[in-house]
Formats: C-alpha cells, structure tokens, sequence
C-alpha cells in the first residue's frame, strides 16, 4: 500500500459490514505465527453476527482510520480506559496504522481524565504495545467456540489528569 495520508474519524453505522471484513482478513492473515487455524476462526467468529459486531462498536469510541478514502483499520476504546478492539488491514499492517489509532485512542483517553489505560493484547500484537510502553501484567486464557486463546493483559500510565 503507497504512504498515502491517513485520515481518521468516527465510526459510522455504515461502516460495521467493511469492519467486520476488516476484522476477519486481519485475523486471518497476520496471526498465523502465534495462533492455529481453529483458534483464528473461532476468533473471527465475534464478526460473523454483523449487527452485534455494530453494536460493539458503536458502544464503545471507535475511531476509523482512512487512507483513500477506503478503511483501512479501526480501534475501540471501551469506557475511555481499555482499548477493546485494534486491528489494521492485511495489505495495511506495517503502515503506521496501527501507530496512529492507538496515538489517537491514548490521546483521547487521556483527555478523558484516564491514568492508566488497559489492553487484552493478542500474542501477535504483544511487540507493537510493549514497544509503546505497556507493561504486561497477566497471561490470560480465553475460552472461545472449543479452543483457547492466549492473550496477556497490559496497561500503560498516561500522565498527570483527573479520573482513573
């Protein structure tokens, strides 16, 4: 993908059906080293119900991140305070995507009177957060279909503000 400008703003309902691809592509073909085949479609499954997967997002602040004018990766800040969902394109990973949702998703937290903000980070996206300094704090197992996933729970101080 050329270094186009990215651009991001709200989620939209229209959105939801290009996000939960989205979703499913970036599952598929950027977890293979950490995760086998049943435990990614056990995990895409989340978006197969495409109207809870809207009502997730729209729940929670989700930001949309553009290049083109074609949506290219989205993040979810859940209760100003756990980033909840944060997945990028296939053909987008590498970008600085990925970089400047969670730039955005810190930011607004922060802004938010937020002290600490928490992820549930996937094996393959654990680098990318302890790269932006988040500390690991528990190995988790979650029960998803008839597998398990492992993922680890992190957080990360934002500085001086009000609230958590």
């Amino acid at each position: 993908m050329t270094a186009t400008k990215l651009s991001l703003r709200p989620y939209l309902p229209a959105d939801a059906p290009v996000l939960a691809a989205l979703f499913r592509a970036a599952i598929a073909d950027l977890t293979g080293e950490d995760y086998d085949e049943e435990q990614q479609e056990a995990w895409s499954a989340a978006a197969d119900d495409e109207d809870a997967f809207a009502t997730r997002l729209a729940g929670a602040l989700t930001l949309v991140a553009l290049r083109d004018g074609a949506q290219v990766g989205f993040v979810s800040l859940k209760d100003n305070a756990h980033i909840d969902l944060l997945y990028v394109a296939p053909d987008a990973a590498g970008t600085g995507v990925a970089r400047a949702l969670c730039d955005a998703a810190e930011t607004l937290a922060k802004g938010r009177g937020t002290l600490k903000l928490t992820v549930d980070a996937s094996d393959t996206a654990l680098g990318f957060f302890q790269h932006r300094g988040y500390e690991a704090h528990r190995r988790n197992m979650v029960p998803l279909a008839d597998t398990w996933l492992g993922n680890t729970s992190m957080a990360k101080t934002l500085g001086e503000g009000t609230g958590r």
